[in-house]
């Protein structure tokens, strides 16, 4: 370890999160500190518009372990993960959510299980205590998303897990606009392990994602990560241009027989409310790979940071 670095970070995107923040304070150090005399608990509000800045004022001035950063603008929940990454200094940093489904008694068990030799230890929910629509929503993303991108994932791994600083420092290499953290943890390799953890209740409120959030987070994470929407309209328009020749000769052979003497009005209107569909379709999705393109090229960055607390002295 470098010497202004610690033993462990605890990195956390916070919004609507003031119900939770003190006992997840009061958690985290009760689990991190027996491990680690040097350790920080980053909190990143993500422009929360309830009163979790504050909160996190107050903890940083109780506490000297606990480190603040307030986002301008609520920029998402990954975006708030990468800006506490940039910030965190521990050679193992540990990222979870705030509304403490993510258990802190589970990270010892984790930073044990990557002292076996794991750069990445990713905490599996087999028995997950989220509504059945969110449960269903993730399932069904993953699927595709496997099949979009031709890789395994597992829909019990999200953002909880414990990561090497290499890993980090490799996730915070990837240039990406649309950031979505487990993919990228998932993508840049290096050791890898899995551990069921306990799937604690959201003891207050509601999750932040509404379903159109959940579609919009879906659709950017999959343009991101892979082209194979593209690939599949090329082979639909083969597909569809070889069905059509194939219809063309079938009714080119039924009329040198005398079997057709009126066109049908029905199947030339079918014909062509299907071949416009998948122009439209097509030209959309490709349309939002331009779109992706052209935020990539704008280069902007993923986050501001307005304020911080406890770090006005790192880079």
């Amino acid at each position: 370890m470098t010497p202004q670095s610690t033993g462990l970070s605890v990195v956390v995107p916070v919004y609507m999160g003031s119900p939770f923040l003190r006992e997840l304070h009061i958690r985290v150090t009760a689990s991190v500190a027996p491990l680690f005399d040097d350790y920080e608990l980053v909190l990143v509000n993500d422009a929360s518009p309830d009163d979790s800045w504050p909160l996190i004022r107050a903890l940083c001035e109780a506490d000297p372990h606990v480190k603040g950063i307030h986002l301008s603008r609520n920029f998402g929940q990954h975006y708030a993960i990468t800006a506490g990454l940039t910030r965190a200094t521990g050679e193992w940093i540990v990222v979870m959510d705030c509304d403490l489904q993510d258990i802190p008694e589970e990270i010892p068990k984790l930073y044990r299980k990557a002292c076996e030799g794991h750069d990445t230890v990713f905490a599996q929910r087999h028995h997950r205590q989220d509504s059945g629509l969110k449960r269903f929503s993730s399932r069904a993303f993953y699927s595709v998303f496997s099949y979009l991108t031709d890789t395994r994932l597992d829909p019990s791994v999200a953002n909880f897990g414990i990561y090497h600083r290499r890993v980090i420092r490799a996730v915070l290499s990837m240039g990406d606009k649309t950031r979505y953290f487990p993919t990228m943890a998932q993508w840049v390799g290096f050791q890898k392990a899995y551990l069921p953890v306990v799937h604690g209740d959201r003891k207050a409120g509601a999750s932040s994602y509404s379903v159109s959030k959940l579609l919009l987070l879906a659709t950017n994470t999959i343009v991101a990560f892979s082209d194979k929407p593209l690939r599949l309209f090329v082979y639909a328009g083969f597909g569809t241009s070889f069905l059509s020749l194939c219809i063309a000769v079938f009714y080119y052979a039924l009329t040198l027989m005398g079997r057709i003497r009126v066109q049908g009005f029905a199947s030339l209107i079918l014909s062509l409310w299907f071949i416009g569909g998948v122009l439209m379709s097509s030209m959309g999705v490709l349309g939002i790979y331009l779109g992706r393109t052209f935020d990539q090229v704008k280069g902007r960055p993923v986050f501001i940071i307005a304020e911080t607390a406890n770090l006005e002295d790192r880079p």
